[in-house]
């Protein structure tokens, strides 16, 4: 947007003149600039306001005898009314043309119509800022870290109802998409030059992740508490309920220039390896079972590319319920075990088995050199010699039988695919751990699945599409 610059200098020049006059009454000899600024910031937040004020009762074009109502009806002229709005500028009121009596019964000011001005709640521009705080913060913390960004209070219950409002914009997007594409027969036949305009070209190569906290992790890093749905739940004894969030994410790779590539980066490029990092990544969740959560793995994969994508490669760990999803719907993808996942098996493997230091390191190095290689089989057969004495190297006899196909990470190393599922993992971090999980965290469930669909739609890039969709609440109302 332009401005004019010459009249922004005239209210700058009288700005600086309030703000020095308001120094000068504090009779400070000495004022250093963080001062400076904080008068200022607060003139500011007061020229705003009223400037908000006057914009809105000026708004008025031409006020009609009669216009007409939504319903078909007539609506007739009655006065200029107050209505008072949240704004990033704190409490506006203004007086702005008011119709009513039509025999729908309701009323309307064109001017709230306009510019989506919802009277007495929240404007779209305060609700950014105010859910994007609680996005990232407890929502009490949140209050706290307005006031210092905003200079006026902004309740606990506007952070949560906010924050969560951006979430339900989320899941209703969410559910229009599940609905375009749960019939799978349709989407296939549907024209695809229609489909191919309406959407971005399918990428190369397409990466899927999933992930979910499992219930032997109770307080783990990934759990969500979840408060006794009803009265009857609470009076049973440590019924403290601790519920997965299920995270998956779509992504790109791109291979990371010399120049910047970190110590580990670098230490991979030694060993011939290529070195990737994501982009692009679209993050999905939710608080559900997992043939519901494949629905919108499903639809979000559509929305991503997945079934068009020349190369579509999953990694995840070994849970089953991920590996049915994925077979269920995109059977001819490729798919890997996460490889720190594997690895990190046999690590535990040789510390349960082996009490000389010596022979576990030994152990442990010969058979990751072979997991490293792809030689799945002999993986197997060293897991077989310990299963005497150790359950886990029992216990993992099926976990590396199943998966052959998905270790062989020789194999994928040489294709050029990620072998990690690190940015699932991050997701799970900064979604779960670093918003849902923080010190005194407890939801109920839907307060729990909308704070985390607002999040992980601001890490997917896709905060800016919530924002013009709330803009248009009173509209849509």
């Amino acid at each position: 947007m332009k401005y004019n610059i010459e009249k922004i200098n005239q209210i700058g020049n009288l700005l600086a003149e309030v703000v020095e006059e308001a120094l000068e009454m504090k009779g400070q000899e000495e004022v250093l600039i963080g001062e400076i600024e904080m008068v200022l910031r607060e003139s500011l937040l007061k020229t705003g306001n009223s400037a908000l004020q006057c914009f809105l009762e000026n708004a008025d074009r031409k006020i009609e005898a009669e216009i007409e109502c939504a319903c078909g009806g007539r609506l007739k002229y009655q006065r200029r009314r107050e209505a008072t709005i949240w704004s990033v500028f704190d409490k506006v009121s203004y007086k702005r043309a008011y119709y009513a009596g039509c025999t729908c019964g309701k009323g309307c000011a064109p001017v709230d119509q306009r510019y989506g001005i919802e009277p007495g709640k929240v404007t779209s521009g305060l609700a950014r800022l105010v859910s994007l705080c609680g996005i990232k913060e407890a929502f009490d913390g949140s209050r706290k870290s307005l006031k210092e960004f905003l200079l006026f209070e902004v309740s606990e219950n506007t952070v949560r109802a906010e924050t969560q409002k951006m979430g339900e914009l989320q899941r209703q997007a969410d559910l229009e998409l599940i609905k375009e594409t749960q019939n799978e027969s349709s989407l296939h036949t549907c024209p695809v030059g229609k489909r191919e305009q309406s959407q971005e070209p399918a990428p190369e190569v397409l990466y899927g992740s999933i992930d979910a906290a499992t219930p032997a992790l109770a307080g783990g890093a990934r759990e969500v508490r979840i408060e006794p749905r009803n009265e009857k739940e609470k009076a049973v004894e440590d019924r403290e309920k601790w519920r997965d969030l299920k995270i998956g994410c779509w992504y790109e790779g791109e291979m990371v220039p010399q120049s910047r590539q970190s110590t580990r980066q670098k230490d991979k490029a030694q060993r011939a390896e290529v070195v990737l990092r994501a982009k692009n990544q679209k993050y999905f969740c939710d608080i559900e079972v997992a043939e519901q959560f494949g629905k919108l793995f499903w639809a979000t994969g559509c929305a991503a590319g997945a079934d068009r994508a020349r190369i579509l490669v999953f990694i995840c760990d070994g849970a089953i319920w991920i590996w049915n999803l994925i077979a269920h719907y995109y059977p001819n993808s490729i798919q890997i075990v996460d490889w720190y996942h594997a690895a990190d098996r046999l690590l535990r493997i040789a510390k349960e088995a082996f009490a000389n230091p010596d022979e576990r390191q030994a152990w442990r190095e010969r058979v990751t050199e072979d997991l490293w290689q792809g030689r799945v089989e002999l993986v197997i057969e060293a897991c077989q010699a310990l299963s005497m004495k150790s359950d886990l190297a029992r216990q993992s006899l099926a976990y590396y039988g199943d998966n052959i196909e998905r270790m062989r990470y020789a194999h994928f190393r040489a294709a050029g695919y990620f072998i990690g599922s690190g940015i699932i993992e991050s997701g799970c971090k900064q979604i779960v751990t670093q918003r849902l999980k923080i010190s005194g965290a407890q939801w109920n469930v839907d307060g729990a699945i909308l704070t985390a669909k607002a999040r992980a739609a601001w890490l997917s890039n896709d905060w800016e599409k919530l924002v013009k969709t709330r803009s248009l609440f009173p509209l849509a109302a």
